[in-house]
């Protein structure tokens, strides 16, 4: 029989959930997750990482297109109804044959790249050792289980090696490496629980849009008020159960938090930095709202997860594909100038991570699902105004291609991450630990910072 102490204890549960309590907080009874007695790393400086997920598989390599030569006729005969037409020509470090163009609905991230706070990485995708067309065809090299699968590549690139047994994400691991993630601020997403934060001590703490929810329960009707306070009262009580003391430990903790963040949260600055009224742009401006009261929260190294989806293009991508672009590129120029504005421009690194790229070949109305791709970083850090790896060779039936115009990667997502790892802090000898396969290739071969 369910008694109305039962409803109530698990009504007030439910609204401490909804207040912004830790995705895992009041649900995971896992001993080891409830220690916060982990001295942090020394560290003399501040770093924060956003990452922004596009759900989905990009078509990322009609982000960044060719303009002349071959390069670009292959590219024409490829994408055939797909192709961009008026690409803005951008001016790299590295030169490529057949030049580099940028998807012209992205045209507000020309100025940052120009300053040299972005640049692309290219030719980039989930490998476990170098592959070429041969090795592919012959099996003669380890393969990322289930390639072109929406679930398993979003894994992968979270996880940052192959899951096998794998259940935590390397933005979580680099934190607990540093000892850097127990206080709740240092892991914050906009964007729900994801593997990417997900750590064996750590797990994302939910942010909204506009901030936390408060928790009132003691307001209202007396009779409930005082129903509710008893409920806290017995909930927060010492027991001569260890799980339940931990328990209430727990609850009680996440209960703070909410209180403190929300503090926090009212006493931060306002910018000047106008952020557009779509939800990147949005999930965005909490980002920045949080970094402007980072000196208030203590924490030394920050990592933070939104995201933005739509990007599986099977129709529509015409009409679709410049939509997306333009949200993301203006999300990310207000998002720096914000960055700017705080002065944390070299504190801060934001980079985008996608399920996997497309196909070449048009189904008609869009693309199908690919390999390698191309993404983009961006910051004070960054080596800018450059275009990282390679512009691949967009050639059906080429030196590349698997298959229906999916290309083989010419660098791993893991010497995409291992960069950014460092500049986070990471030792060399550490980074190896957390991306093993990256030992299969010249890890650092990209050089993304400036450092």
């Amino acid at each position: 029989m369910t008694t109305y102490n039962d409803k109530s204890r698990r009504a007030f549960l439910s609204l401490c959930l909804k207040g912004g309590a830790s995705v895992a907080a009041l649900t995971s009874l896992q001993l080891h997750a409830l220690s916060n007695t982990l001295n942090s790393t020394n560290l003399t400086d501040y770093k924060a990482l956003v990452c922004i997920f596009l759900h989905g598989g990009s078509d990322s390599l009609n982000m960044l297109v060719p303009t002349s030569g071959q390069y670009r006729t292959n590219y024409e005969q490829s994408r055939q109804n797909l192709v961009v037409t008026d690409a803005i020509s951008l001016t790299t470090k590295t030169q490529f044959e057949g030049g580099v163009g940028l998807h012209p609905s992205m045209s507000s991230l020309t100025p940052i790249f120009d300053s040299g706070q972005l640049a692309f990485v290219g030719g980039v995708g989930t490998l476990m050792a170098p592959t070429t067309l041969t090795d592919y065809k012959s099996k003669s090299v380890s393969l990322p289980g289930h390639l072109f699968s929406h679930n398993d590549q979003q894994a992968t690139w979270m996880h940052g090696q192959e899951k096998i047994s794998l259940n935590t994400g390397w933005g979580a691991r680099m934190l607990e490496r540093l000892n850097q993630h127990s206080s709740f601020t240092s892991n914050i997403s906009l964007a729900g629980s994801n593997p990417w934060q997900t750590g064996v001590n750590t797990s994302p703490y939910a942010l909204s849009r506009s901030g936390v929810m408060k928790i009132n329960p003691l307001s209202g009707y007396q009779p409930q008020v005082d129903h509710v306070k008893g409920i806290i009262d017995r909930l927060l009580a010492n027991t001569n159960n260890p799980i339940q003391d931990a328990y209430a430990n727990r609850l009680g903790r996440s209960i703070s938090n909410v209180q403190n963040m929300n503090n926090l949260l009212e006493q931060a600055p306002t910018l000047t930095t106008q952020f557009s009224d779509n939800d990147l742009s949005q999930q965005l401006a909490a980002v920045a709202k949080s970094l402007s009261i980072q000196a208030q929260t203590g924490s030394q190294r920050q990592i933070f997860f939104v995201s933005l989806g739509g990007f599986d293009t099977h129709d529509e991508q015409l009409t679709r594909q410049p939509a997306l672009f333009s949200t993301l590129a203006t999300a990310l120029s207000e998002f720096q100038s914000a960055v700017n504005e705080l002065a944390l421009q070299n504190n801060v690194t934001t980079f985008t991570m996608s399920d996997f790229g497309r196909t070449l070949t048009s189904n008609g109305d869009g693309t199908d699902h690919g390999w390698a791709g191309n993404q983009l970083l961006m910051g004070g850090a960054v080596n800018g105004q450059d275009l990282h790896g390679t512009m691949l060779d967009q050639q059906v039936n080429g030196p590349l291609d698997v298959g229906g115009g999916r290309l083989i990667p010419q660098y791993a997502n893991e010497q995409y991450f291992a960069p950014i790892a460092k500049w986070f802090g990471l030792p060399e000898s550490e980074i190896y630990e957390l991306f093993p396969n990256s030992r299969n290739f010249d890890t650092f071969a990209m050089p993304l910072f400036n450092m």
